[in-house]
């Protein structure tokens, strides 16, 4: 269900009404690009049937879907063509293009491009847990978080979120954990982490199905490389990796954590699939964030304020739609 959560604490203020929310999000649905578009993105429903709601609600929790239709057209395509139109002019007007033509040339090789590119599709899942004042982007970066966070403000008024900062530093403490092996109650470490140095090589040292209790760990941590992303596992019910930045990636769901499932399919199989994420994840995040000190306190830490959400997007070209990363 869920891959990738970055977190969200949810500001006071905002009236949690899962009927009134699908409202706001039906004034920006989805609809797929225009044949000269380079990028579409809307709100959708999340179980992909049309018409569905847009909010989803299981056990109090809800989730919604942005979805993002990119035209692919490649600058090295724009390119060949204005090189076309250019060698045209200058056969025709013996000119070459001047900076501000070969500007113009550039849009208009771009306006006949668009409608024979191919699109991309991709989605990003947001789950709101409203009694925990949280919200939780499934993504693999936080420039796609930013970009989803900042919609859903845009469509929700009174909406304020603000990125999860734990009390002390990820990475000192996985490097405690690494050194001396002790994790918190319920945690385990598991055979995969990076270790990144602070010199000017910045030398990377990756281990991958390999113990990190030996030697070479410590003697690497010891000589100044800190942990920036470390495998772990949580009551044997979920496996996951955790980044210097409180990303939570590669999330799975282990075998224990299915034990008394019932066989469903279709509609059952969706609320019982977002019920167990949900139900397993509620319990893993909050023990891991006192795992790392507890929530930063910026009240209390002198009035500072951790950086904003953004709250606009800037419109991008055809070929900054088309050079977007892969889906997630």
């Amino acid at each position: 269900m869920f891959k990738n959560l970055i977190t969200y604490r949810i500001g006071d203020g905002w009236t949690a009404d899962a009927q009134l929310l699908g409202e706001q999000l039906a004034k920006e649905p989805f609809i797929p690009c225009a044949p000269t578009q380079p990028l579409a993105v809307g709100w959708a429903p999340p179980r992909g049937v049309e018409h569905a709601p847009l909010v989803e609600v299981v056990d109090g929790h809800w989730l919604i879907k942005l979805k993002r239709e990119a035209r692919l057209l490649p600058s090295s395509v724009v390119q060949e063509r204005v090189d076309e139109l250019a060698e045209h002019i200058e056969e025709t007007t013996g000119r070459k293009p001047g900076k501000k033509a070969k500007k113009d040339l550039k849009e208009q090789a771009q306006h006949e491009l668009l409608p024979r590119a191919f699109t991309k599709t991709s989605a990003t899942q947001v789950w709101i847990a409203p009694a925990q004042g949280l919200l939780f982007v499934d993504a693999g970066s936080s420039s796609r978080a930013d970009e989803v966070v900042t919609l859903l403000i845009q469509a929700s008024p009174g909406l304020s979120l603000q990125l999860v900062q734990t009390a002390e530093s990820p990475a000192a403490v996985m490097a405690a954990w690494l050194m001396d092996g002790v994790t918190p109650e319920g945690f385990n470490i598991e055979r995969e982490c990076e270790l990144k140095g602070s010199d000017e090589q910045k030398s990377v040292v990756r281990y991958a199905r390999h113990p990190l209790d030996i030697d070479e760990v410590r003697a690497h941590l010891t000589s100044g490389k800190m942990p920036t992303r470390l495998a772990l596992s949580w009551k044997e019910r979920v496996a996951f990796t955790l980044t210097e930045a409180f990303a939570i990636k590669k999330i799975s769901f282990l075998d224990l954590a299915f034990e008394g499932r019932p066989e469903a399919s279709g509609d059952e199989a969706f609320d019982a699939d977002l019920a167990l994420a949900t139900g397993e994840l509620s319990g893993l995040i909050p023990a891991l964030i006192e795992g790392l000190g507890g929530e930063h306190d910026f009240a209390a830490a002198g009035g500072a304020t951790p950086p904003p959400v953004p709250t606009a997007l800037p419109q991008p070209t055809a070929e900054e739609a088309a050079s977007d990363s892969p889906p997630w």
